[in-house]
């Protein structure tokens, strides 16, 4: 049993991901299909799976998602005007990560001035 396809202009998507410059090389975006880090509408996507106007694709990159709408498929890379025109970036904006005290290794026990130093960033300096 097929499931019907909508009919439209489609391309695949590892060619999409260079396109639309996600992806440094084409080969990169289908190492990331493989590996399982593009999804196309919740599904994992091969890197020869089509994608149509609407569809929605989901990228990690560096342990974060990317949520991308296509609005338009090309195949061919184009300029960064035209990248905005073929896709819609959904991405909500990253958590600030928080600032944490690192001491050099090999540094040896803090003095007692670092140390409270230390206990202020913490959040440990009630008394």
């Amino acid at each position: 049993m097929s499931v019907p396809t909508p009919a439209g202009p489609s391309v695949r998507v590892d060619a999409w991901l260079w396109a639309v410059r996600i992806y440094k090389t084409r080969s990169a975006a289908t190492a990331a299909c493989r590996a399982g880090h593009v999804r196309v509408g919740g599904e994992r996507a091969k890197a020869a799976q089509p994608v149509r106007p609407g569809d929605e694709v989901r990228v990690r990159i560096d342990g974060f998602d990317r949520h991308l709408v296509v609005r338009q498929p090309i195949s061919k890379r184009v300029g960064a005007p035209l990248v905005a025109a073929a896709m819609e970036d959904r991405t909500p904006p990253r958590d600030p990560t928080p600032v944490m005290a690192q001491r050099d290794r090999g540094a040896g026990r803090p003095t007692k001035r670092e140390r409270r130093e230390i206990d202020r960033l913490r959040g440990r300096d009630q008394l």
